[in-house]
């Protein structure tokens, strides 16, 4: 049971971590590192109490474990592959819809990679797979810890009312027409409209986006007729069609918001691919609300999501580019002494 101790209270303080992190405000990409350790070190002491009574038990549950981690590494491979392939049928030969065929043929290069390098047997060629298992591990680890916040984020709901619901815009078809996945956001949020309704709430409507060089409409606009085909009414509907970015929709937005009633409360509504990410900005723009998930095509979650955590890693280059470096270091370090 001593053995239990250690990571009892590490994933008690994770925990705590965690709640008071949450609480101060859910829309912290840190909250998600909390939450895997907490979690980690909870699936530890438990192996640890189960060793103390039954330590054959204990080590099938271990082999067993890294049986489904290399199953699921290869069925992870196949099934990015897939989607790949689904993506570019689907959506066509855009740069953004091949990311998960890239994905999977990468976990693929890497163990043919792994494997000959081990074959081989030369120094430098060791040094530069720790470098690369190293990087990658820092950016599966990462990419976990954003995956299990996005879902557990997007799962929550606030029971506070809301003075505005802010749709974020997503691009429009020939030039004026609202596709897919517009719609899908717009109805999320006149659903929203509809639930506030029962609670004796009427919230305001903010369609935001701009237009770009191939529409004939700004986005705002091409969402505003959308909303008002679907029974709600002109008055209710404010325009925020200047922004070109996810940043500008929210500070453009909350600028509007604040102008209408100082001290607000919004609810934004994106995609559930988006979720995260568009919390985080939210943040950054100090827009006061949380982010809520509309509905995605199965086949276009993987690769967006792959986008979503790509564009977060971007946002904090010169971290991750520092982390990157001291793995590449300590590689270096190991082959010289």
């Amino acid at each position: 049971m001593e053995g239990a101790v250690f990571p009892f209270i590490v994933a008690a303080l994770c925990t705590v971590a965690f709640l008071v992190s949450f609480i101060h405000d859910r829309r912290r990409l840190r909250n998600g590192f909390y939450l895997f350790f907490a979690l980690f070190f909870i699936a530890i002491t438990l192996l640890s109490l189960l060793a103390a009574v039954s330590p054959d038990a204990a080590a099938w549950l271990i082999i067993v474990a890294l049986v489904l981690f290399a199953v699921t590494v290869l069925a992870l491979a196949v099934f990015l592959i897939c989607n790949g392939i689904t993506m570019l049928r689907r959506e066509g030969r855009r740069p953004a819809n091949v990311l998960s065929l890239l994905a999977g043929l990468g976990i693929c290069a890497l163990i043919v990679f792994n494997a000959t390098v081990s074959q081989i047997g030369w120094a430098p060629l060791d040094t530069l797979r720790g470098c690369v298992n190293g990087i990658l591990a820092y950016v599966s680890f990462t990419f976990v810890c954003f995956l299990l916040y996005s879902i557990v984020y997007g799962r929550i709901r606030s029971e506070k009312g809301v003075d505005f619901v802010v749709v974020l815009g997503s691009g429009l078809l020939g030039g004026r027409t609202v596709p897919p996945l517009l719609t899908s956001r717009l109805n999320r949020a006149l659903n929203v409209l509809a639930k506030e309704h029962k609670r004796n709430r009427e919230p305001m409507m903010v369609t935001s986006g701009g237009q770009g060089p191939d529409e004939e409409v700004p986005e705002a606009r091409a969402m505003a007729d959308y909303l008002v085909g679907a029974g709600l009414p002109q008055e209710r509907i404010l325009l925020e069609d200047r922004s070109t970015t996810t940043f500008e929709n929210l500070r453009f937005s909350a600028e509007i918001m604040q102008e209408h009633k100082p001290g607000y409360r919004c609810a934004v509504v994106t995609n559930n691919f988006h979720v995260l990410r568009a919390a985080l900005i939210a943040r950054r723009a100090k827009v006061n609300g949380q982010v809520i998930g509309a509905p995605t095509a199965w086949y276009f979650w993987p690769s967006a999501t792959i986008r979503e955590f790509v564009a977060v890693l971007v946002d904090h280059k010169i971290k991750n580019l520092v982390i990157c470096g001291l793995i590449m270091l300590s590689q270096v370090l190991q082959l010289v002494t």
